[in-house]
């Protein structure tokens, strides 16, 4: 497997779906900083809004599809739609209650497509599509998809508290294929029934609920040292990645695996005296699970084979979103 690292530096650096992140600071600076007050918790970089409600949590996320992966294939950004949001709300601690989505398509057969592929995705993993809005006149050539999800949570796993000395946990299903070939991924979802896909999921409610961890993201389309890093960036925190302790499925090269999207796969930091039961608990679900790093005091996200080390990020200089908790 290719660990130069760096190669992996100027891979991880420069790969759009990292990249695609930076236009996220001046609308969190406008709209979440300087935004109306409301019930809400303070946002720093989570998946999803956390509204307090009775004795829990709702949680309020939406996401976008990629064009070039709805333009090439609807069927399958019609699925990714539903699993994006799903995880979204999984990473937080939570459960999924209900969708609804946007669709700009002018063409019927593609519209057709993405509707079956939002279907299929709502029947895997167990969410209902409960309303929305089409765009019947979009051009052909600019459709568009957004969905967005409500879940609740009993408690929660957030993207800004990872603490120095924890354990930086990452788990997989390595058990998948390589997914759609408009963007880099793996797809661990298809060949899995509904019931088996859930009961994955569900060990992120019970790592929150049980305590075992406070942070959590889902590794998304910034990759997995993207992810990482950027859990540090919103925890005003740094890490040391041991890329050798990295689960990689044999598919996949490993830069492909560590800037690839994956259907099933998140990063939480962990005390150390707890990372045993949150692996053991994925592992007891069929997925790979490893402590790959740990929490630093500074701010640089260094990473490491053997004894060669790198740094991927200095958060003293570098933005990735620009979202970072003040000290606490």
């Amino acid at each position: 497997m290719n660990r130069n690292l760096t190669q992996l530096v100027e891979n991880t650096r420069n790969y759009l779906g990292l990249l695609r992140k930076k236009p996220i600071e001046e609308i969190y600076t406008k709209l979440i900083l300087g935004g109306q007050p409301g019930p809400q918790l303070p946002n720093y970089g989570d998946d999803a809004a956390v509204i307090p409600w009775k004795d829990g949590y709702l949680l309020l996320a939406a996401d976008g599809m990629m064009t070039r992966l709805l333009v090439n294939e609807p069927y399958a950004a019609g699925k990714a739609s539903v699993m994006v949001t799903v995880n979204d709300i999984y990473a937080m601690g939570g459960r999924p209650l209900a969708m609804v989505n946007v669709l700009a398509s002018g063409d019927a057969a593609h519209r057709s497509k993405v509707i079956d592929g939002i279907r299929k995705g709502c029947e895997k993993l167990r969410v209902p599509m409960v309303g929305g809005h089409v765009h019947p006149d979009a051009p052909p050539e600019a459709p568009a998809l957004s969905v967005a999800i409500l879940g609740h949570a009993k408690r929660l796993l957030r993207s800004h508290l990872a603490a120095p000395g924890d354990d930086l946990v990452f788990a997989a299903d390595l058990t998948g294929q390589v997914g759609c070939y408009s963007v880099v991924s793996w797809d661990a979802n298809s060949g899995k029934t509904p019931e088996e896909l859930v009961h994955r999921l569900e060990a992120l409610p019970m790592i929150a609920e049980n305590g075992w961890a406070l942070a959590c993201k889902d590794v998304s389309n910034a990759g997995l040292l993207g992810t990482l890093s950027i859990m540090m960036e919103n925890s005003g925190r740094g890490a040391e990645i041991d890329l050798d302790a990295v689960p990689c499925p044999s598919e996949l090269d490993f830069s492909d695996w560590t800037t690839s999207f994956q259907s099933f796969g998140f990063v939480l930091s962990v005390r150390p005296e707890n990372s045993p039961r949150v692996i053991d608990l994925f592992q007891e679900r069929q997925i790979r699970a490893a402590v790959v790093g740990k929490v630093t005091e500074g701010r640089t996200v260094s990473i490491r084979t053997g004894s060669e080390s790198q740094t991927l990020f200095d958060f003293s200089k570098d933005i990735i979103t620009g979202i970072t908790c003040p000290p606490h």
